[in-house]
């Protein structure tokens, strides 16, 4: 899940080299805020011509929201781009009804379909809907705007959402409650229709860097039960877990070895975590009546079921393919699952064997893991668990690595300027990673977008949760100099160098 800013933008506001999804990643072809500019040509060539967005840039856009670009809060992307329709999330259902609508009747605009949203000078406001605070309200008072977050994100994470409403001058903003959750023939159906799984033939003989990334690579799941405050997947994929059946993933494996320079190595199987296939709630009612944005913090919830063997199972299945040499997991691996103690002990079993099986076949020579810190204040706005977990990780790769005579690194990813922190916190994670021996090379400045709960933070300076004040480090100045706590070896490298004669 990429922001279009994002892509086009590093932390510091500074123009990208490369852009991952244009033909030889060129940085010039693709304008500020898309949706926006093609919109509006659209409607200026063909006014008449329904134009409905949708994607990430629409969806995290779709109510009042804060742009660090612009340093301002902005109303929803619907009155900036004039289109007549929004569709959020992931859209096979809503797209598919729309069509059908559409085919019925071409003159109408539909206003009633799940996983929409519009813009619209009157509405009857019925008994249940949410009414936010206007977006007039919440540039005058970021508390208010702190509230609306959590509201919205609160009813993005229930079985049975309500209408939202926001009004703005422009008119009022109705998003309609998404559709039920998919079901697995559903999401099989999607993955099965025959993709080419190629760049467009205009593109021939063109590199695009995200496809070279993705192009050998299986999505077995779609949804995150993370939570984590600075992420947007489970915002646009849903909390609950959608998963593959087996047939429909070994299909697209053969798919994959029908390409022409495929080498029999499969660069991930995962998705937008590694290790949450097939994992839900045991039992449905709880769930239906929860309101948590994550199923793992402040701790790993009672009702979640966390057993490996289905995930194995996929990669037992896929590993015994003729053809297929080996299949790395590329995703992110959250660790607090395979240290998680459940009260039953095949499950506790069965996270062992994972482990186990990953490092000594599923590793390329990196395994990426996500501890974003070290401090358990930062980590608790972050909503991630506790340093110990990381640590505790790396002691079982690391005793694996040796018995196996393996040669493996583990790749921390670390976050600076993350709401929350202070340079002392960023001081005492220097430290840490020293102590453990890590030379970090690829770290990430915190970069507020829109509809997660850490730009909330970063903006109104309040937690949604609880409207007490958060720090976060703002200027260029105060980014910087946390920052640069992550190579604090490279500065005594430079220092011992010019100490050396020569």
């Amino acid at each position: 899940c990429m922001d279009s800013m994002v892509n086009k933008y590093t932390a510091n506001k500074r123009l990208r080299s490369e852009d991952a999804y244009t033909p030889d990643g060129r940085a010039d072809m693709r304008p500020e805020y898309p949706v926006i500019v093609y919109t509006r040509i659209l409607k200026q060539l063909w006014q008449e011509v329904p134009v409905i967005a949708g994607g990430i840039e629409a969806s995290m856009r779709r109510l009042t929201h804060y742009d660090y670009w612009q340093d301002c809060l902005r109303k929803s992307i619907l009155c900036d781009s004039k289109a007549d329709l929004l569709v959020y999330g992931m859209g096979e259902k809503p797209i598919i009804e729309i069509a059908r609508r559409f085919l019925e009747n071409r003159k109408e605009v539909p206003r009633n379909i799940p996983q929409t949203a519009y813009l619209i000078d009157k509405i009857s406001i019925e008994y249940n809907d949410i009414q936010l605070s206007s977006h007039e309200e919440c540039l005058k008072d970021k508390r208010k705007q702190a509230t609306n977050f959590r509201r919205i994100e609160e009813e993005s994470n229930t079985y049975a959402a309500v209408r939202i409403l926001q009004k703005t001058e422009d008119g009022t903003v109705v998003v309609n409650p998404p559709y039920p959750l998919t079901m697995q023939t559903e999401l099989d159906h999607s993955f099965d229709l025959p993709y080419t799984r190629l760049p467009h033939p205009k593109y021939k003989d063109k590199r695009i860097p995200a496809y070279d990334m993705i192009k050998f690579s299986i999505n077995i799941h779609r949804g995150c039960f993370g939570g984590c405050a600075f992420c947007t997947i489970s915002a646009h994929q849903g909390k609950f877990i959608v998963s593959r059946s087996k047939e429909s993933i070994l299909k697209e494996v053969k798919a994959v070895m029908e390409l022409p320079d495929f080498k029999g190595y499969l660069s991930d199987l995962g998705g937008p975590s590694a290790n949450m296939y097939m994992m839900r709630g045991k039992d449905e009612g709880l769930c239906r009546r929860c309101k948590r944005p994550s199923c793992m913090y402040p701790g790993i919830c009672v009702n979640l079921n966390t057993d490996h063997r289905p995930l194995l199972d996929i990669y037992h299945a896929v590993d015994s393919i003729e053809g297929i040499k080996q299949s790395f997991i590329g995703s992110g691996v959250r660790y607090d699952l395979l240290l998680h103690e459940s009260k039953n002990a095949i499950i506790n079993k069965t996270a062992s064997e994972y482990m186990n099986e990953l490092i000594i076949r599923h590793v390329s020579g990196r395994l990426k893991v996500a501890p974003e810190h070290t401090n358990n204040n930062v980590l608790e706005v972050m909503r991630k668990p506790s340093f110990d977990l990381f640590e505790a990780f790396k002691k079982i790769f690391d005793r694996i690595n040796r018995e196996q005579n393996l040669n493996q690194q583990l790749i921390p990813y670390f976050i600076s300027s993350h709401p929350g922190c202070k340079e002392a916190d960023m001081k005492e994670l220097a430290t840490i990673i020293r102590r453990l021996n890590f030379r970090l090379e690829q770290v990430q400045d915190f970069t507020p977008t829109p509809m997660t709960m850490a730009t909330e933070i970063w903006y109104t300076g309040y937690h949604p949760y609880t409207l007490k004040p958060v720090f976060s480090a703002k200027t260029q100045q105060e980014k910087l100099s946390q920052r640069e706590f992550f190579f604090g070896y490279k500065t005594k490298e430079k220092e011992l160098s010019k100490k050396q004669p020569f």
